[in-house]
């Protein structure tokens, strides 16, 4: 029983690490695009118009609920949702 537990821990433990390594690798990844496609924006018409950062936006977006996923940090976590359901359940009660 407790092996199992222990196994269960380490899975979780190696989930998340995945998770915490895919992001990194996207923003990594989204460092180089945007480095690359401000130069190619600076070469075509030197920031008259720096669309490039459009790039910016939607990457910016993709990683932000990439460190959501990766980092836990939602507000609706586990501990949220369990918090609500024994509120809501002694609500009831009364």
């Amino acid at each position: 029983m407790e092996i199992e537990e222990k196994e269960m821990a380490y899975e979780r433990a190696r989930k998340k690490v995945k998770k915490i390594q895919r992001f990194y690798r996207s923003l990594f990844g989204a460092i180089f695009t945007i480095s690359i496609v401000a130069a190619v924006n600076y070469y075509v018409n030197e920031w008259a118009y720096p669309w490039f950062l459009w790039v910016v936006f939607g990457l910016g977006i993709s990683l932000f609920f990439k460190g959501i996923d990766a980092f836990d940090w939602s507000i609706f976590s586990k501990e949220w949702e369990d918090r609500k359901i024994k509120q809501l359940i002694d609500k009831e009660k009364k």
